[in-house]
């Protein structure tokens, strides 16, 4: 028996194995894909200078864990530049300054006054013109992946927060690929001793005081003194994997809750078409189109287009019928770069989307905290019984929900409770 099983092979399953390695500890990982990474995924098409990302993309400021890692594995990063477009109003043109988020400044200051609340709530009782609450809406529901009618105005605040102590309005990319820092995380756990175990899909968890058996899909059962379970909220709120004991506060608070949900089509042309509108556009936010949130690889000059749709849209037609999907982007882009209709069709060279949220392994794309919820996240970084230790992003509490730094924290933070436990 190890002393330790790992439930899970992304960032902060793998972050946890290698701490735990090191500190040598025996350390089984077992992934229920047939890949390590969880929810970064990266392709690397022929013919593109850098790679795509279908699932996690930027670094957001300055994570002191995540760029500890990236410094470590000598991961070249480059810094998002250039400028950002607006379709507004059938024109396109540089951006105006935004005022919209400016109502984000005053969420800390209303929750210590009135409490939390729905952001949607919060727009109604504050008043918001209709035009600038609409900008708003979109912004957290798109950045969040989240229903503005569930997000808690505690949760954003907390998260407003936590990215100005990093510079979270700054980002980079990996240009090489997000995947590298996992393959760093697994390599280096491998090397400390730990053993991973791919195509091992885990379906129950049987555990008393010291001792944790996972059966696998196979029948095949693995066991350690202790568990770190990093099993996305997702999957946790499907009860896809049944526990023996249920560790009922743990799964209560996860309830309590929500996963996002997000579309991401990636789209790679033989040119770059808008280069002659938009030779240096970084972002583009075009309003009442499918997507409405677009980005490019600038300052690299790839021809790929990233489209993005978070929270509610992401489960309605078009964005989550594939073919419908490509078809309205196709003819939106045509719509906002003023080409003829179907000019673009001879244009893609390929396009690809994962779809998250029927992933069974992550149902969905990323956390958030509705209102009321704040301290789900608290109460599941707890360990239960000396004996599982819950981790990944929605058990961050520290503010960085949705992110891969929050991801590695979590792994951090519960490779430290076990070797509390093993110290004393």
């Amino acid at each position: 028996m190890d002393d330790i099983l790992i439930v899970g092979a992304g960032v902060a399953g793998l972050a946890a194995a290698r701490e735990l390695a090191v500190a040598g500890l025996r350390v089984t990982v077992v992934e229920g894909r047939e890949r390590i990474g969880g929810r970064i995924l990266t392709l690397h098409p022929e013919g593109t200078e850098a790679a795509v990302e279908l699932g996690a993309e930027f670094i957001h400021g300055n994570p002191p864990e995540l760029l500890r890692l990236l410094n470590e594995a000598k991961i070249a990063l480059l810094e998002n530049d250039g400028v950002d477009a607006c379709f507004h109003r059938g024109n396109l043109s540089a951006c105006e300054d935004d005022h919209d988020l400016s109502l984000l400044d005053d969420l800390e200051t209303t929750v210590a006054r009135e409490g939390d609340m729905s952001f949607d709530a919060y727009l109604a009782s504050h008043k918001v013109a209709e035009e600038e609450a609409e900008g708003a809406r979109s912004y957290v529901e798109g950045f969040n992946a989240a229903d503005a009618s569930r997000i808690g105005i505690a949760a954003l605040a907390a998260q407003q927060k936590a990215e100005d102590a990093i510079e979270g309005s700054r980002s980079w990319r990996a240009p090489g690929g997000y995947d590298l820092l996992p393959k760093f995380l697994a390599e280096s756990a491998e090397q400390a001793g730990a053993h991973i175990l791919l195509n091992s899909p885990v379906t129950v968890i049987r555990w008393s005081s010291g001792q944790v058996e996972a059966q696998l899909a196979s029948q095949a059962t693995v066991r350690g003194a202790k568990a770190i379970l990093t099993l996305p909220l997702g999957v946790l709120q499907a009860r896809s994997v049944a526990f023996d004991p249920v560790p009922h506060a743990v799964l209560a608070a996860a309830d309590q809750l929500a996963f996002g949900s997000v579309q991401r089509l990636v789209l790679i042309f033989h040119s770059r078409f808008w280069a002659t509108a938009m030779s240096q556009m970084r972002f583009l936010f075009a309003e009442r189109t499918t997507p409405s949130t677009w980005w490019t690889q600038y300052p690299l000059t790839t021809p790929v287009l990233i489209g993005w749709i978070g929270g509610p849209r992401a489960l309605a037609p078009p964005a989550n019928e594939p073919a419908a999907l490509l078809e309205q982007a196709m003819r939106s882009l045509e719509q906002i770069f003023s080409l003829p209709l179907n000019s673009l069709d001879r244009q893609l060279r390929s396009w690809h989307l994962h779809d998250w949220q029927a992933d069974p392994f992550s149902l969905g794309a990323y956390s958030y905290a509705p209102a009321g919820a704040l301290e789900c996240s608290e109460v599941m970084a707890q360990p239960t019984g000396e004996t599982l230790f819950f981790a990944g992003e929605h058990t961050d509490t520290t503010g960085h929900w949705g992110t891969v730094h929050g991801a590695i924290r979590s792994g951090l933070r519960a490779a430290r409770q076990v070797l509390s436990r093993e110290l004393f």
